[in-house]
């Protein structure tokens, strides 16, 4: 299993991230897919929440769904400091990929989409992460050096 960002309900908390929209045909499957995967599998609980687009033309927040995150979850690792967290991270990946990629990407995203929130956790982890990678990565040169 790999550690991902997992929103935790906070009553004052603002989140940034992209929203999805689905029409027609396509709602009850990604419903089906979302239950499944958040709800059934993961462990989320499914609430509505006020999104507000970042277009300036965006009159009022729409409504948007989201999971969050349950400690009954089996999977659920829970708060850790940035450097533990790096560190699962490092050796964890998922069906979708190495877990490493997953927080390098969504680090980059915020920094290109989000300049404004500051995520000082996200950038601490980030940080924690490639900090530790060097004591990972070794050729035959740096063993024949030792």
């Amino acid at each position: 299993p790999g550690r991902v960002v997992t929103l935790l309900e906070d009553c004052g908390a603002c989140t940034w991230g992209v929203a999805y929209e689905v029409r027609g045909e396509q709602i009850a499957a990604s419903l089906d897919y979302l239950n499944t995967r958040e709800a059934v599998l993961g462990g989320y609980d499914t609430k509505l929440v006020k999104f507000h687009p970042q277009e300036k033309d965006a009159e009022e927040p729409i409504l948007a769904l989201v999971y969050i995150a349950t400690p009954q979850n089996p999977s659920y690792l829970g708060p850790a400091s940035e450097e533990d967290i790096a560190a699962q991270i490092i050796v964890s990946s998922g069906c979708a990929g190495h877990n490493i990629e997953y927080l390098l990407r969504l680090a980059d995203f915020m920094r290109y989409f989000c300049p404004q929130a500051e995520d000082k956790h996200l950038f601490s982890i980030e940080e924690a992460l490639i900090s530790i990678l060097p004591c990972l990565y070794y050729t035959e040169e740096s063993l024949e050096e030792t």
